[in-house]
């Protein structure tokens, strides 16, 4: 492995990713990449984020996508009615719609099957990817599935995840606040820098951080 990254929640935005990963970071196959979940919904192009990502796991880049709380709404609603009620609240209906059918039973399997795939979080040396973070007070804080897709926090104590740097997204932060964690060197790193939201002046990029060999930021 030539360079390692990760790249924050995607929300259905196909083309900054496109931007991204093939005019910014110009990603090969020989560096590997962490997506920290949350690639569907509220975007117009949930299905072909997933189909990007599926795409470049077939052409043996060394895509690692992880479970973001959208995944598994989006899972726990299929058999159920008022789950699936507060996954279309939470921006569901665009991803219907990118799929063109009309509730969650209706996508094919194949993606449903990609979706149960995905693992919670990822360990590499001496960094821990997750879509939201982890219940610091868990003895097995890996265990804890609700938390990584819901909880984050700044810093932790927790002997498994004290002496790591722990990268994640799920709730989005400024531009400036992002590069602030890196100068900082703070132990907690979170890069959603809400590309969904392109209306808010403080949000409205995706982001991929480089952790080796260099340390560095990407915007789109």
């Amino acid at each position: 492995m030539k360079r390692l990254f990760a790249i924050g929640d995607i929300h259905g935005c196909l083309d900054p990713l496109k931007e991204l990963i093939e005019k910014h970071i110009q990603l090969t196959k020989v560096d590997r990449l962490i997506l920290l979940g949350d690639y569907i919904d509220r975007g117009s192009q949930s299905k072909q984020v997933v189909d990007y990502i599926i795409e470049l796991q077939k052409n043996n880049y060394d895509i690692i996508p992880l479970m973001g709380n959208h995944e598994a709404l989006l899972l726990d609603s299929i058999n159920n009615e008022y789950l699936q009620n507060k996954w279309l609240n939470n921006g569901g209906n665009k991803t219907l719609m990118s799929f063109k059918v009309e509730s969650a039973k209706d996508i094919p399997l194949q993606y449903i099957n990609f979706f149960n795939s995905l693992p919670y979080f990822y360990h590499f040396k001496n960094f821990i990817f997750v879509h939201a973070g982890f219940n610091d007070s868990h003895k097995t804080p890996f265990h804890d599935k609700y938390s990584m897709l819901w909880k984050s926090q700044k810093a932790y104590s927790n002997h498994l995840l004290s002496n790591k740097i722990i990268i994640h997204g799920h709730r989005p932060i400024s531009i400036e606040r992002c590069k602030k964690q890196i100068e900082n060197n703070n132990q907690v790193i979170n890069i959603d820098t809400g590309c969904v939201y392109s209306h808010n002046i403080n949000h409205g990029k995706l982001t991929s951080i480089e952790l080796i060999p260099n340390t560095r930021l990407y915007f789109v």
